[in-house]
């Protein structure tokens, strides 16, 4: 169910506002505010997933409400109802964070794609905030190699400023880890984080995923969607394993760097985007770009900053601390009692070959953790974690 709550002090328009929107939607609870300040007041004791809102009003008008509920609860997308006259100012509180605005009388399909998409947006804000209190946990940077201590000065760094960052390495190296850091210690860190796996979306779907859709876009596009640049606007999106992207969608993703703005399939309308790019790959860009399978000019716009995250085998001096940090960790989500291991067991792990780099030692430690005494000892690894 989504609620939202309609600010407008003529009673006339009140009613057909709630009307539309009460029979487009059974999913849809509406309520009601005849001034801005029994809303403001109605915002601060209730939660909602949308206020549409007038902008001129007796007592307290429409600006004023929406940059007082913005302090208490920035979440909330708002859509301001303007007058012909008040079209300028409508303008400007999109600058004080509303969503979009709508003018008098109503045009219905404008107003109803309108809300479905500020839903759409708070959805999926929702969604990213519950995310990201996970993330604090579980993307912690463990390590104090020299070259772990390079890319923790880098990220100091780069994270306060909007350059785009290009992260390589292989597989299992922690390069989501870098991009979460980067976001978390960035002036954005309280706006959306949303990452997007290229590799794990078909190429006939990736711009979709980016850029959203209109209805009838194609054939399983019922409804308007807004895409994951549109989510991440005012913070950041993480494009995984950019290699692995179309060439047509890279293109799209060039013009979004370029011109800050994107267009979603099936439709002309550019929509403004306040997005940092983060990328990352396993792949060697440059021969993919010698190859005719990545454009160049988009390499240039990502890797304004480099970071390569190094293999593990070349961080060995790390190995005690993460397995030591693994151990915690598993032992907690799997409820059971910590378990030590011992230094010769460490020690034989140290001196492993990990081709599947942290990834893989995690999965190692899990093992040992499961089938192991309640030391692990060296005869544990070589039993359970032989190469």
């Amino acid at each position: 169910m989504s609620r939202i709550l309609v600010i407008e002090d003529e009673a006339a328009i009140r009613r057909v506002l709630v009307k539309i929107l009460s029979e487009e939607n059974d999913s849809y609870t509406v309520e009601e505010a005849e001034d801005g300040l029994k809303g403001l007041e109605t915002v601060k004791n209730n939660d909602y997933d949308l206020v549409l809102c007038d902008i001129k009003m007796p007592k307290m008008d429409g600006v004023e409400v929406l940059e007082a509920a913005k302090k208490i609860k920035p979440e909330i997308p708002f859509i301001m109802i303007s007058g012909h006259g008040d079209l300028d100012t409508a303008v400007g509180t999109m600058r004080a964070g509303a969503f979009d605005y709508i003018s008098k009388p109503p045009d219905l399909n404008r107003l109803l794609t309108t809300v479905r998409n500020a839903l759409d947006r708070k959805e999926l804000v929702v969604e990213n905030k519950i995310l990201k209190k996970k993330v604090s946990k579980n993307y912690e940077m463990i390590g104090d190699s020299k070259e772990i201590s390079a890319i923790k000065d880098m990220i100091e760094k780069v994270a306060p400023t909007d350059a785009r960052v290009l992260i390589t390495g292989s597989n299992g190296t922690g390069k989501e880890l870098v991009a979460h850091w980067l976001h978390q210690k960035s002036p954005r860190s309280s706006a959306p984080f949303i990452e997007v796996n290229c590799a794990a979306i078909p190429s006939e779907l990736i711009e979709s995923e980016l850029f959203g859709h209109v209805k009838g876009a194609f054939t399983s596009a019922v409804k308007d969607r807004a895409g994951k640049f549109e989510a991440a606007n005012k913070g950041t999106i993480f494009l995984d394993e950019i290699g692995d992207m179309s060439l047509s969608a890279q293109a799209k993703v060039l013009r979004a760097l370029q011109e800050s703005k994107i267009s979603r399939v099936g439709s002309d309308k550019d929509i403004k985007v306040n997005v940092r790019v983060i990328a990352a790959t396993n792949k060697d860009l440059k021969k993919e770009i010698a190859d005719g399978k990545f454009r160049e000019d988009l390499y240039h716009r990502l890797a304004v900053i480099l970071i390569k995250v190094p293999a593990l085998n070349d961080r060995r001096n790390d190995i005690p601390a993460l397995i030591a940090h693994f151990s915690k960790k598993i032992t907690s989500e799997q409820g059971i009692a910590p378990k030590m291991f011992s230094d010769e067991a460490v020690k034989l792990l140290q001196g492993y070959d990990w081709t599947g780099n942290i990834r893989e030692l995690r999965n190692v430690v899990e093992r040992l953790i499961i089938l192991g005494g309640k030391e692990v000892t060296d005869g544990d690894v070589k039993l359970f974690a032989s190469k």
